[in-house]
Parts: structure tokens; C-alpha cells; sequence
């Protein structure tokens, strides 16, 4: 406490030398001065408060692993659960590490206009350089821990049947070359983004691209993505039979899955607040504020859509949908969370609910085997969300957002088809019958979630 009043005494005695050397100065020099000690003041606040965002944005949408950890864990049966909580620690760590060695500069390292940065090894910037108005260090995280929630869009559609080791190495490929490439042409100045060299997108289409905090640039790539891979993959045993017959299989914890839910919904103001990339200024306060109310009326909107669509086409609810319709809701406000007014965010999440609804029994039809719901969440609405954005914003166009969805959709596809083919052809992707059934807690990791409740444990 002693400590703390003699810190401040000291800073006001040094305040009021300051004052008194400047008041003894002549008139024009001391206007001068007091300008230059402002500007300076000016500038000092916005580097803090502008790098204070992007890490609190950055920890909270990294606490969105653990809401992905959390919902896959849920919705997936016991006897896979520790599988998925490994899954999801390993994919965070590559992803931190593969965006460090060489994703960052793909993305953000001298595209100009093109189509991918550079492949040069000097990683990233001094962690405490001053590239402007924020830390190097802190717009690297948070730049980060968005190409890791791409992966983990991946991990839940293809859960209790795909081996450990295959999945890795498709999300080193994913977080290392496929994400910041295709983030490179928006996000890091390439030919999709406003103000890139090559502008013609905007002459064909009336205006660039516009994906405010990645509807499709990180939700619609995980979903691509993930759909590529179901298809290789295949569904898992017993799920679909002759006839067209479908054997429900429901998650092991519903309460789990929830919590998961709620703290991606809590991530995703982080998602979506700290893309304003600045909050030194009055008015980017008053636009990170605006995102948050549009962000949370559009993860409601799309819950209760769910809920309602749900009780109205098959009599009941199904909390899973109710769940995966709030992320809808996210995931299709996130293309634009800042010109919507709240109605319009209200419509944007709704829409997303409703599309969880019918295209879960759609994939099933199809006999795409999507075990957690990823593909009409992060795909679906991801695009529903984009295509939406000339709803308010008039920087864009239907055609213009048509272009930057279909050309990331047909890259991230054709580079998904590859990798996951020659990962079949190789090292294989499924276990064997046995241990699937068995479940891959025990033949991938060794241990059991739940080792009290499984079949043929002995308990003390």
C-alpha cells in the first residue's frame, strides 16, 4: 500500500515539473510542445489499448479449443472421448507451431495483390517490435489461434473413425499451407482484398470480397475441408444399413456438449470483437461494442430458430440441434457483425439455425456421416453468412461475394482431395473393424475416459 502511494506522489511530482518547465517556455514553443506531448500520448494509448485487443481476443477465441474439446467430447460416444480430447490439444499445438515456422508468412509476408506470401525462414517479427499502431507479437497470436480453429471444425465431423496419426498430418498440411494461403488472398493483401494491386474482381463484380472475421476464410475452409474427408473417410460402422435405415448414435454427455457450446459462444466475442483490430479510437470502442450485441443476438436468434424449426417438423426438440444452432448463428453473423442493425443480426442467425435443422437429416440422406453437425454449421451458414453480407453492407456485391466463396471452396476442396487420398493410399485412414467397434480410446490411445462405466471394466 506504502509502495503504491509513493509511486504515485512520484508520478504527480513529476507531472508538475513537466508542467512548470513547460510554462517557462516562450508561448509558440510551449503550444508545441504541449501539441507534441499529446500526439505522443495519442499515439502511446492506441499501441496499448490496440494491442490489449488482439490478446484478449486472442485467449478468448483460444479458449475456443477448449469449447471444441468439449462439445466433440459430448457428442461423441464414451468409448471415443479420450481420442478427442487428444485430437484437439495435438491440432492446437501444430497449428501454433506450423503458423510460427511458415503459415504467417504465407499469409501476411509480401503478397501484394498475389495469390501467397513468402516461403522465406525468418518466421515471424520480434514478439515485441512496433510495426505501427500494435505489439508484432500480439496481431501474430491472434492471427494464430484463428487458423487453429479451422482444424478443429475437422476434428469433430470425422470423429470414432479415423486414426490418430493421419489426422495430424492432414492438420499440419491444413495449418501450415492450406489456411494461410487462402487467408492470404483476403486477409494478407492478395487478390481478394480491397486495395490489392490487382483489382479486377472489382471491376467484374462491382466490389471486392468482404469477410469481416471468416465466415468463410476459416469456418467455410474447416467445412470444405471436413467434407472432403467424410466423403474418403466414409461413415462409421452400423450407422447407415440397407434401405436407406440410419442407427441413431447418440453422444455420450449432453451436459458436456452444452458447456462446450457456451464457451464458444463466449469465444466468439473474441472472434468477432477483435477482428475490429483496433480499439484506440472512440469510435472502433463504439464498433467492437456494436459486434458484440450483433454477435450475441445472432447466436440467440439461430438457438431459438433451432429450437422452434425443430419442434414444428418432428413434434420435439432435439437439444443437439438447439446447440448447434446457436454456433450456426455465430458462424453466419461472423462474414459481417459490425453493419448489420440488430434486426438484421436477429434474420442473419435465424437463417443459420434453420439450416442445422434440415440439413443434418440431408447429409444422412446422402450418407455423409457428420458426427458432430461441423458441415452444416461451419460450411453451410459459413457461406449463408458471406452471401448475406450485401444484406448491409453496400462495399459488397452478390457476385463479388460469389467469386471469393467459390474460388476459396474449390481450392481448399482440390487440396483436401489430394491429402486425404494419399493418406488413404499410404498410411491408411480407418483402424480396423475391431477396434473401431472396440472404440479408439483404446486401440489409438490407450486409455479410457470412462474406464468405470466401460464394458468389462473391473472396478475397487
Amino acid at each position: 500500500m506504502k509502495r503504491r502511494l509513493f509511486e504515485r506522489l512520484g508520478l504527480t511530482c513529476v507531472s508538475t515539473f513537466l508542467i512548470l518547465i513547460l510554462a517557462t517556455l516562450p508561448s509558440h514553443a510551449q503550444d508545441a510542445a504541449v501539441a507534441a506531448a499529446i500526439a505522443e500520448a495519442s499515439k502511446s494509448s492506441q499501441y496499448v489499448f490496440n494491442t490489449l485487443l488482439f490478446l484478449m481476443g486472442g485467449f478468448l477465441v483460444m479458449w475456443m479449443a477448449a469449447g471444441f474439446a468439449m462439445l466433440e467430447a459430448g457428442l461423441v460416444r464414451s468409448k471415443n472421448v479420450a481420442m478427442q480430447c487428444t485430437k484437439n490439444i495435438a491440432l492446437f499445438s501444430i497449428a501454433g507451431i506450423m503458423f510460427w515456422l511458415v503459415g504467417y508468412n504465407l499469409m501476411y509476408d509480401g503478397v501484394n495483390g498475389g495469390f501467397l506470401g513468402s516461403f522465406t525462414p525468418k518466421v515471424i517479427p520480434d514478439p515485441g517490435s512496433d510495426p505501427g499502431s500494435y505489439s508484432a507479437g500480439s496481431d501474430w497470436f491472434f492471427q494464430m489461434v484463428f487458423c487453429a480453429t479451422t482444424a478443429s471444425i475437422v476434428s469433430g465431423t470425422l470423429a470414432e473413425r479415423i486414426k490418430l496419426w493421419p489426422f495430424l498430418f492432414f492438420v499440419i498440411v491444413l495449418t501450415g499451407f492450406i489456411y494461410p494461403v487462402q487467408g492470404a488472398w483476403k486477409w494478407g493483401a492478395g487478390w481478394l482484398a480491397s486495395g490489392a494491386d490487382t483489382s479486377w474482381i472489382k471491376t467484374v463484380a462491382g466490389a471486392e470480397f468482404q469477410d469481416f472475421a471468416g465466415s468463410t476464410l476459416v469456418h467455410s475452409v474447416g467445412g470444405w475441408a471436413a467434407l472432403v474427408g467424410a466423403i474418403i473417410l466414409g461413415a462409421r460402422h452400423g450407422k447407415y444399413g440397407a434401405g436407406g435405415s440410419i442407427t441413431p448414435m447418440p453422444g455420450s454427455n449432453i451436459p458436456l456438449a452444452t458447456l462446450g457450446t457456451f464457451i464458444l459462444w463466449l469465444g466468439w466475442f473474441g472472434f468477432n470483437g477483435g477482428s475490429q483490430l483496433a480499439i484506440g479510437t472512440i469510435s472502433d470502442a463504439s464498433s467492437v461494442s456494436r459486434i458484440f450485441v450483433n454477435t450475441n443476438l445472432a447466436a440467440a436468434a439461430g438457438a431459438m430458430a433451432a429450437l422452434m424449426t425443430n419442434q414444428s417438423v418432428y413434434g420435439k426438440v432435439d437439444v443437439t440441434m438447439v446447440l448447434n444452432g446457436a454456433l450456426a448463428g455465430l458462424v453466419s453473423i461472423t462474414a459481417e457483425p459490425l453493419t448489420p442493425d440488430p434486426v438484421w443480426s436477429l434474420v442473419i442467425g435465424a437463417v443459420g439455425g434453420v439450416i442445422v435443422v434440415f440439413a443434418v437429416p440431408l447429409l444422412d440422406k446422402l450418407r455423409i456421416d457428420d458426427v458432430v453437425g461441423a458441415i452444416p454449421v461451419h460450411l453451410l451458414a459459413g457461406i449463408w453468412g458471406t452471401m448475406a453480407v450485401p444484406l448491409t453492407n453496400d462495399g459488397a456485391t452478390v457476385l463479388g461475394q460469389a467469386i471469393g466463396v467459390g474460388s476459396i471452396g474449390l481450392f481448399v476442396i482440390l487440396c483436401s482431395v489430394v491429402v486425404w487420398t494419399i493418406l488413404k493410399v499410404t498410411v491408411g485412414l480407418r483402424p480396423s473393424l475391431e477396434d473401431e467397434i472396440a472404440g479408439l480410446d483404446k486401440s489409438e490411445i490407450g486409455l479410457e475416459a470412462y474406464p468405470e462405466f466401460g464394458t468389462g471394466s473391473q472396478r475397487i
